[in-house]
């Protein structure tokens, strides 16, 4: 309770750090973040091809899939020339593992732009009263940078492997007599995802430095004294 009450009287909202490197690139990291995980989360799409047996009209099938792109757990039917009840196929792969990863690391980024973002604004005075605060900052922005080059890149291969298996010319590979290719599934939105997220490692890591100037290893712990603090005078 004590801690909460020191808090809030501790409270000053000032929005000069806005306009300082430090408090802009990290409400660009804030809005980037958010674009990051919200284009790759929530995703759903489908593929298609067309069925056509010999003196029938041609059949669709729209093959769905979605995050977290389990791809294996999505069925569908082909259509059986010979009347007989459709085959039950699944769509090849499980690339949700880079995939949740990249939305995870973009979750986390967004809470801990949040939080400082009202260190910042809010309690500016505590965060550059003490040592600890930027160092704590320095460090948590550059794991932060290396997350990001590492989700964003696994993410990019998991997406080309996505492609390639909701590609209408690799799904008619079994049933090609009979089977022509559609029209490929929209990727627009997660081509997006992973530019973000390399925008992302960008900014996070251009932010150390902004950061690293806060912090006492850029400072001069012990500036040299002038001729009005009692210094002696130069040659």
């Amino acid at each position: 309770m004590d801690t909460v009450q020191k808090l809030t009287s501790g409270f000053s909202l000032d929005l000069g750090p806005l306009k300082e490197p430090l408090g802009f690139i990290r409400v660009l990291e804030w809005v980037f973040t958010i674009f990051a995980f919200a284009t790759t989360g929530g995703y759903s799409g489908k593929t298609h091809f067309t069925v056509t047996c010999p003196g029938a009209e041609a059949k669709d099938v729209q093959p769905v899939f979605g995050y977290p792109f389990r791809l294996s757990a999505n069925p569908y039917e082909i259509p059986l020339c010979n009347g007989s009840t459709p085959s039950k196929t699944f769509l090849q792969g499980d690339f949700s593992s880079s995939a949740e990863f990249f939305v995870c690391v973009g979750v986390f980024g967004f809470l801990y732009c949040t939080a400082t973002l009202i260190l910042y604004l809010g309690y500016q005075n505590i965060y550059r009263q003490t040592t600890r605060g930027p160092i704590i900052d320095l460090v948590v922005t550059a794991a932060f940078a290396f997350l990001w080059l590492v989700s964003s890149s696994a993410w990019a291969q998991g997406l080309t492997d996505v492609k390639w298996a909701t590609n209408p010319d690799n799904l008619v590979e079994s049933c090609k007599d009979i089977c022509k290719p559609g029209v490929s599934p929209s990727m627009g939105r997660l081509n997006a995802s992973v530019i973000f997220g390399f925008l992302n490692l960008i900014l996070w890591a251009g932010n150390c430095w902004f950061i690293y100037k806060e912090t006492p290893f850029h400072k001069d712990p012990n500036p040299p004294a002038t001729m009005e603090e009692g210094g002696a005078p130069g040659p």
